[in-house]
């Protein structure tokens, strides 16, 4: 019998694990990601790609999608239908009176730059990324420029059918 000990994942692995299972409820399927806001190692809000509220979401009815210009000229298409993981999980604690001051955020990848100035405003101090976003540069940027610690797990950049 071999004889091997039992590894419990970090803080950092088992709440990555918790994202994936959060972002399982997306209603997007170019972007099923989920996250989660952790204070003092404990979850205090939880939030997943969607439609809004009552509303048809991109499986139901298809994409909306919206043509943007990088600022290398690069064109990319990105869906407008859903309410971002990072939003939703924003506006949870808010519903629910949970401060997010001083928290950290675990997601799929790296926010959006609205997303990543919303974060801030709500006062997460980390950001913990899966994954890149390939257009997240200027999200890096805000990150640092404002103090919040960002990290990144895997280099590898996320994109989608249809992107271009």
């Amino acid at each position: 019998m071999e004889n091997t000990k039992y590894v419990r994942p970090s803080w950092d692995e088992y709440f990555m694990n918790i994202v994936r299972a959060v972002g399982g409820r997306a209603t997007c399927d170019r972007g099923r990601t989920g996250c989660v806001i952790v204070k003092d190692k404990h979850i205090i809000s939880t939030g997943y790609v969607g439609a809004p509220a009552g509303c048809k979401s991109c499986d139901e009815v298809d994409h909306e999608l919206n043509t943007v210009i990088q600022e290398d000229g690069t064109q990319t298409k990105h869906c407008v239908r859903t309410t971002h993981n990072e939003q939703n999980a924003l506006v949870q604690a808010a519903r629910f009176g949970v401060s997010t001051d001083g928290g950290t955020l675990y997601c799929m990848m790296t926010p959006c730059y609205t997303c990543a100035k919303l974060l801030i405003n709500a006062g997460i101090k980390r950001v913990v990324a899966e994954k890149d976003y390939h257009a997240g540069t200027r999200s890096k940027a805000i990150f640092a420029e404002a103090g919040v610690q960002y990290e990144l797990l895997n280099a590898e950049v996320v994109s989608y059918s249809n992107m271009k």
